[in-house]
This record gives C-alpha cells, sequence and structure tokens, in this order.
C-alpha cells in the first residue's frame, strides 16, 4: 500500500490514517484549520475540495458532514495517494477524488450546484524555473504554477449554488486581493478570522469564508492563536489537533 519514502500517519483529532511523503507532500496546519473554521451542512449536502493534494481536507471534512465530498488534485502523485488513503479509511462511499485541472472542473462536474467549497490553494506568485527543477512537487503546491488565486475564486464561484459557501485559507498579504476578486465573482465575505503564531506576534494566515450572491456583512471573528509563552500548543491548537485526545 505505501510506495517509496510515503508513511501512514495519524489525523488524532479524527482517529484517521493518512498517505504522506515528505519528499512529495505533507499537509501543514492551514489544511486542518479550513478543514474546521469552514461551516458545512452536517446531514446532507454536495462539498468540493479544490487543490486537494493527498486529500487531507476532504479525509478531514468527512467527521463534520454526512454530505458528499470531491476531492480535486492535478499531480498525479498526489492524487494517488488521496485515493489510498481513502480506501484505508474506508471512505470511498463518501468521499471521491478527480484527478484534473480545476479550471477545467466546473464543466467535469456541474455549474451551481455544490453547497460548500474550500481550498487551501498555492499562496506565492510562480517561482524560477530553478526552484520548480529542485522539487516540482512542492513548488505546484506552493506557488502559483497550475493555477492562480483568481483560478481559484472564480471556480469556487461557478461550482456553488446561489447561498452556497466558499471557504480559503491563505497569507494576510493578500487580503486585498482576496476580498476584491471575491467581490468580483459575486462571493461576499461574511467570516475573516487571523491566526497568530504567538500572541503579540503579526498574523501568518488567514481564514475567509463568503456566500454567493449574500448579503454584505463582514464578521471579524476572535484571533485564533497557535503557540504560548512556553512555545507548546494552546489549549485551542491542541483542540484542533488531538481532539479529545489531549
Amino acid at each position: 500500500m505505501l510506495q517509496g519514502d510515503e508513511r501512514l500517519d495519524y489525523l488524532l483529532a479524527e482517529d484517521l490514517r493518512i498517505i504522506q511523503s515528505p519528499s512529495v507532500f505533507s499537509f501543514s496546519l492551514d489544511a486542518v484549520l479550513l478543514s474546521r473554521f469552514v461551516q458545512v451542512p452536517i446531514q446532507k449536502g454536495q462539498l468540493v475540495d479544490l487543490c486537494s493534494g493527498n486529500g487531507v481536507i476532504p479525509l478531514l471534512l468527512s467527521t463534520r458532514t454526512k454530505g458528499t465530498i470531491i476531492g480535486i488534485e492535478i499531480q498525479e502523485r498526489l492524487f494517488d495517494m488521496a485515493v489510498r488513503s481513502i480506501e484505508y479509511n474506508k471512505l470511498s462511499h463518501q468521499l471521491q477524488m478527480i484527478h484534473g485541472d480545476i479550471k477545467e472542473i466546473p464543466k467535469q462536474i456541474g455549474y451551481a450546484k455544490y453547497d460548500v467549497v474550500t481550498c487551501n490553494p498555492p499562496y506565492f506568485p510562480t517561482t524560477s524555473q530553478e526552484e520548480i527543477n529542485r522539487n516540482e512537487h512542492l513548488a505546484i503546491a506552493r506557488h502559483e504554477i497550475m493555477c492562480t488565486l483568481e483560478d481559484v475564486i472564480r471556480v469556487s464561484s461557478q461550482l456553488l449554488k446561489q447561498g452556497g459557501k466558499a471557504a480559503f485559507v491563505h497569507r494576510p498579504g493578500r487580503l486585498m486581493d482576496i476580498l476584491t476578486l471575491m467581490r468580483s465573482y459575486r462571493l461576499e465575505p461574511k467570516r475573516i478570522q487571523f491566526v497568530y503564531p504567538k500572541s503579540g506576534k503579526e498574523a501568518n494566515t488567514l481564514l475567509i469564508e463568503g456566500i454567493k450572491d449574500g448579503s454584505p456583512d463582514l464578521k471579524i471573528l476572535p484571533p485564533f492563536i497557535v503557540y504560548d509563552e512556553h512555545n507548546e500548543y494552546t489549549q485551542e491548537a491542541k483542540q484542533l489537533l488531538y481532539g479529545d485526545k489531549v
């Protein structure tokens, strides 16, 4: 089941396992934060996760909703890891992975029919060819090589039904770009939460959720702080990562 340098890691709070590879992709706290931040229908619904990587967000969301979840990933190696993780956790009845380019996905799976779209997109503008050559998998995951922020927001809007929710995790430095693009593609920003590495530090992560054709009313949620003054996880971060096992 495992290939090369892959390992089987625990998603502790959810009691799931996930296949990871340090040379290809390992999920970060950002994915966990987004999976907990987004508001999802509990009993039913159709959800899509764009730029899914090794399927971490669909796996995490499966514990919060009984709805169906489709993950989209362009890199074949990551797509394959996600498929095997879904099979290992016996979640094939609820989760589906599609190997493809997010820009083509609305044509493939349908327009304006989904309740929730999530995305942990590449954060950084296109990198140098030298860096891409060094590790193509990581470069594509981190840099806007295969898709831009605008692609992500446009496709999210195309997939969502009216009143559907889109949620993204990104860097605070792109906040104005995100807000501008969301409004231009009919996604009205409704909730924002800033994530801080420690109290007294600048925010380094941004969580944002919008509603397609929603009315203007933006809420700024309380800050999420990852580490305390002893460089240990705060109680809130422990709960996020370990659930009742803290």
